[in-house]
């Protein structure tokens, strides 16, 4: 009896983004190097060679996913351990199970293997129809007349079929929980990051600026107008209050337990600047500034950099101590007046929280708004027990999650109110 044809398209279409990122951090687990850009090429492959059979996406798996010969026998045991439990046609031919043997069968060279898969990934596979019906393509599109369908999507049609893969990814990734996101995925989500606008409430400014209708007379600009007009004051000059954003200011806690938060928190200070150039700094055991780290052009290496330059990542977290050494250095200077300041910790504090409240109410005084992102609130049972969170509670504006790229709305939300209003 001839083996049942399973179309693996079909298969994997319901996730084939996710399929192709977790078989892509299966083979990064196993020592290949299969980046975002290798897995993407595995699901254009899959999409364009549509595969029948467990060869067939094999095949495909090895012309995107490996570069060398020692890199086959990995893939060969992943690949068997991923996709070998689907029939009897989902173990290539010359495979006696799941992991077990290093190359298909038929003797074949790694050369003559990666030009077959190469041919398979090119190729569409026809689909007959009745007499008289238009020609379809393998993906159902109709072809027109003279039209060879081994020619192959022009450049246009992989443009989109790429943007279509790789949106269809970052969706699915929005809804995630930043924990549970690699560094590859998470710099998937970059682009829509961008999109969003960290807008801060507006302030009058000290210093006003000159209008044409309304607002003060401004004499001295008047009367040095009237030298030119022989003494007399000809025009009135007048100014008025120059409104500005209000200064951004972010303490991120990058303790072993917010480690994922923080640098997400980070990637969207960097992706979403906005209309307001926030003030960085990072603690756990001590404060470290890191506004001028975060100015380089790749996020990735902003991030790098920015673990670099706080010596206690990943280390404990002692809040209080790291808030009253802010207090002291730069909320003296005038840098948290005015300001809305962002928190971003789990409240998890080895220190005193007497010390922690105590520096909360100090900051409260002179800036604007105090917004905590805590994603533990992200459950509705969610009640500030633990001693640090429960001590700054009352001088916080507003807490939110952010636990997730749509949660990240709240956030925008939270920074964007103009008024204070503590939180209940």
């Amino acid at each position: 009896m001839p083996p049942v044809s399973v179309d693996w398209l079909t298969v994997m279409s319901d996730d084939l983004a996710l399929t192709a990122a977790r078989f892509g951090t299966a083979l990064r687990a196993a020592g290949v190097p299969a980046d975002p850009g290798r897995c993407e090429r595995f699901a254009r492959a899959v999409t364009v060679a549509r595969p029948t059979t467990g060869r067939a996406l094999y095949l495909c798996a090895l012309a995107t996913l490996v570069s060398t010969q020692a890199q086959i026998e990995i893939l060969d045991a992943v690949f068997g351990a991923m996709f070998g439990g689907v029939g009897d046609a989902a173990a290539p031919p010359g495979r006696d199970g799941p992991g077990q043997g290093a190359q298909p069968s038929g003797g074949s060279s790694p050369g003559d293997i990666l030009t077959q898969a190469a041919l398979a990934a090119r190729t569409h596979s026809a689909q007959e129809g009745p007499p008289g019906q238009p020609e379809h393509s393998a993906d159902g599109l109709v072809l027109a007349e003279g039209e060879d369908e081994d020619a192959g999507p022009g450049p246009e049609e992989e443009a989109q079929a790429t943007r279509a893969v790789i949106a269809s990814a970052t969706e699915r990734l929005a809804g995630k929980d930043f924990a549970e996101l690699s560094p590859a995925e998470l710099l998937m989500l970059s682009g829509l990051m961008r999109k969003l606008t960290l807008a801060v409430p507006m302030r009058r400014s000290r210093r006003p600026r000159p209008t044409a209708h309304g607002g003060r007379t401004d004499l001295r600009a008047t009367l040095r107008h009237a030298r030119r007009t022989g003494g007399h004051p000809v025009r009135l000059a007048r100014r008025a209050p120059l409104m500005e954003p209000r200064r951004l200011v972010v303490l991120c806690d990058i303790s072993g337990s917010m480690e994922p938060y923080a640098r997400a928190m980070l990637q969207l200070l960097y992706c979403a600047a906005g209309g307001a150039e926030a003030e960085v700094f990072t603690f756990a055991t001590r404060l470290t500034r890191i506004t001028g780290t975060l100015a380089h052009a790749r996020p990735s290496l902003a991030l790098q950099q920015a673990g670099q330059a706080a010596p206690d990542w990943l280390g404990g977290t002692k809040i209080g101590e790291s808030i009253k050494e802010f207090n002291n250095s730069y909320g003296r200077r005038g840098m948290a007046r005015g300001a809305v300041v962002v928190i971003i910790s789990d409240g998890w504090d080895t220190g005193d929280p007497e010390v922690l409240g105590r520096e909360m109410e100090r900051l409260s005084r002179v800036a604007h708004r105090i917004v905590w992102v805590n994603p533990r609130t992200q459950s509705p049972e969610y009640r500030p027990l633990a001693g640090g969170m429960a001590a700054a509670w009352p001088y916080c504006d507003a807490v939110v999650s952010a636990h997730t790229l749509h949660a990240l709305d709240d956030l925008t939300a939270a920074l964007a109110h103009p008024a204070r209003r503590r939180a209940s």
